[in-house]
């Protein structure tokens, strides 16, 4: 399932966006965004797999956003205007979608991010300890917990792995429909999680807190919204 959020200055664009998501079930439009500063805030806090983004909007360009996102992430710029689509491929975009356009193009376009998030999605995680490498499956990775510059990666049969590096370096590392952040301290892996109750996640016997501002995007993670 790919992750996706869209960022618009016109309401009527993200409905299209919106409806065309609905018909598909390879792709969940978690959030749609107006504001600039409110999409960033959001990709801040939930990294997603793709970015809708228009290119003409009155703060900043959609070029010039995509450029200041620190995070990898794949992006579809949709615009009314085709004189930035060669700019557009200069930074990699999965697609270039011409406005109006039809459900067939658009179905196409996500065609493209699916078959790229299925060929780039890694199956380790390598990283520096101390003075060397350490490769982890990240399928045996249980929660990641931070303390302050320091990360403990609690591992399936093995002992934690700790590594100097920030929460927002690793969720860049990471695929986003694998591991989500629930708290301003922890990172769970989606395929671990036994029990949600009373906004307390159990994984591996484990108790971890689900922060009131993550709520709503766990749970749409969570049961596959």
């Amino acid at each position: 399932m790919i992750r996706a959020i869209a960022l618009d200055d016109e309401p009527p664009a993200l409905n299209v966006l919106q409806s065309f998501c609905e018909k598909m079930g390879t792709i969940v439009l978690e959030k749609t965004f107006t504001g600039v500063a409110d999409a960033l805030k959001y990709l801040e806090q939930f990294p997603v797999d793709l970015l809708f983004l228009d290119i003409n909007m009155p703060a900043i360009s959609g070029i010039d956003f995509y450029k200041s996102i620190p995070q990898k992430i794949m992006v579809i710029f949709t615009t009314a205007y085709s004189e930035h689509a060669v700019e557009s491929y200069n930074l990699n975009a999965v697609d270039y979608l011409l406005k109006p356009f039809t459900f067939q193009r658009f179905l196409q376009a996500v065609e493209k991010a699916d078959k790229y998030l299925r060929l780039e999605q890694p199956k380790d995680l390598v990283l520096r300890v101390d003075y060397g490498l350490v490769k982890i499956v990240l399928a045996d990775i249980l929660f990641i917990e931070a303390y302050d510059n320091y990360l403990k990666i609690h591992v399936v049969n093995l002992k934690p792995v700790i590594v100097r590096m920030t929460m927002k370096a690793l969720l860049s590392s990471i695929p986003a429909d694998l591991f989500i952040r629930v708290h301003r301290s922890y990172i769970v892996s989606l395929s671990h999680i036994e029990q949600v109750r009373n906004k307390v996640i159990s994984v591996a016997g484990q108790k971890i807190p689900l922060g009131s501002s993550y709520e709503e995007g766990f749970f749409q993670s969570f049961r596959g919204e």
